[in-house]
């Protein structure tokens, strides 16, 4: 027998439990089947697990365990050499003291706004909402202060603080975590990218999601009036198949309304005959340099009354610790600027060495303003930017470098290298 864990993979508790068995080296198994709302209701569900709610762990030795925090404590303490649950008694309290913050401040929020707004558990209550929302941004608020100086939230290594406050984050992120929440908590979320874009992590954490709108409340619309004569409307009834209920507590339909489609002014800008997409294809297709290269290709076609060319630097490069982390911010950043992929093409960069690093790129992109095309990322303001003239030299020799990921500046020379296309 394996160790067995319940669970669907957009489920936050769950992707902890799972992180926490990859980081550990603990084999758990996922059911070859397992469908939501029904298997768990099922009587051999309900024998190991009364109250019926995922995730639920059955280890290999018979242990039952649910709750995803109670189950990824016992994972990690099945390894104590992982350092998940911290190095000694303090560090272990800490670390508890973080995951109870994120079960009960951050992720009980979440889904109380979201079952709110949908109508799952009361009818919806404005005053309600807005105090939920405070209180939900308080504690990001401190999650983040915390990490201003930190890289984890206890010690130098990911511990189960980590990967219980990404899971809990990430929900948040499609829900909540709007532009404007993001913008105020910059360290969290570099926090959540480090975390989410880990090597053993990635696939399950899958991609952040990144909303402009936090979930607002759609008021239903009206019913049919009256007809105005002296007796009620005629109302044809019609018959509804019955849905199956849910346990308000393992609602984890988490995908937010699609967002609405919002005009971008970039799109009023005179045609130009530069096709963005044509160069991606060149530049992926293509060695960089020589003859016949993108970068050829890049000069032949290039307008420069229609797009520009930026360098941009990282402004806390003091900040930066391990430079595979620094990748993934590149990483994450990239990704934070979806809402704008088809106005840019951009090539990041990490130079020099752990503890000592630089992050830098170049970014080419529609009109000659950087800001129409950079805010949509919360944390555009990370940056400086930097107009670059490809008639002067050093700008272009800067420019063909950070594409070719042979850049080095100050002897700090090109380490790792990302791309948004």
């Amino acid at each position: 027998m394996s160790n067995t864990l319940w669970t669907i993979p957009m489920q936050a508790p769950g992707k902890t439990v799972r992180a926490t068995a990859a980081l550990a080296g603990i084999k758990v198994d996922l059911p070859a089947e397992y469908v939501h709302f029904t298997d768990n209701k099922k009587p051999e569900f309900l024998a190991k697990f009364p109250h019926g709610k995922i995730p639920a762990f059955e280890g290999a030795d018979g242990v039952k365990i649910f709750e995803g925090s109670a189950i990824a404590r016992y994972i990690a303490a099945l390894a104590p050499n992982s350092g998940l649950l911290g190095g000694d008694l303090v560090d272990s309290a800490h670390v508890d003291q973080w995951v109870h913050l994120a079960d009960t401040e951050v992720d009980m929020y979440t889904m109380l706004i979201t079952q709110m707004v949908r109508g799952v558990i009361a009818p919806y209550n404005k005053p309600i909402h807005t105090v939920f929302s405070e209180r939900q941004l308080r504690t990001l608020k401190t999650l983040d202060e915390h990490l201003a100086t930190r890289t984890y939230f206890v010690g130098e290594r990911i511990t189960m603080a980590d990967l219980s406050i990404a899971s809990s984050v990430q929900r948040a992120a499609g829900m909540t975590i709007d532009t404007a929440v993001r913008a105020q908590i910059p360290n969290l979320i570099r926090h959540l990218e480090t975390i989410t874009n880990h090597p053993q992590l990635a696939a399950i954490y899958g991609v952040t999601p990144s909303i402009e709108k936090a979930l607002q409340y759609v008021p239903p619309s009206k019913g049919a009036k009256s007809s105005g004569g002296c007796g009620p409307a005629k109302v044809e009834k019609v018959e509804k198949k019955p849905t199956p209920a849910k346990n308000d507590d393992d609602d984890d339909d988490d995908r937010p309304p699609p967002p609405p489609k919002v005009h971008n002014p970039l799109d009023d800008l005179p045609k130009s005959a530069f096709n963005l997409e044509d160069w991606k294809r060149a530049y992926s297709n293509k060695e960089t340099r020589g003859p016949g290269g993108a970068l050829e290709w890049f000069y032949e076609h290039f307008d420069k009354e229609g797009f520009s060319v930026w360098r941009f630097d990282f402004k806390y490069n003091e900040d930066l610790t391990h430079t595979f982390m620094s990748a993934n911010q590149i990483t994450g950043f990239f990704n934070r600027m979806e809402a704008s992929r088809k106005y840019v093409f951009g090539s990041g960069g990490v130079l020099g060495e752990n503890n000592n690093s630089v992050i830098v790129g170049v970014i080419v992109m529609r009109g000659q303003e950087h800001k129409p095309v950079m805010d949509v990322a919360p944390d555009w303001e990370s940056y400086a930017y930097t107009k670059l003239d490809l008639a002067n030299d050093a700008d272009k020799a800067f420019f063909e470098a950070a594409l070719a990921w042979d850049l080095e500046i100050d002897g700090k020379k090109w380490v790792d290298g990302k791309l948004l296309k």
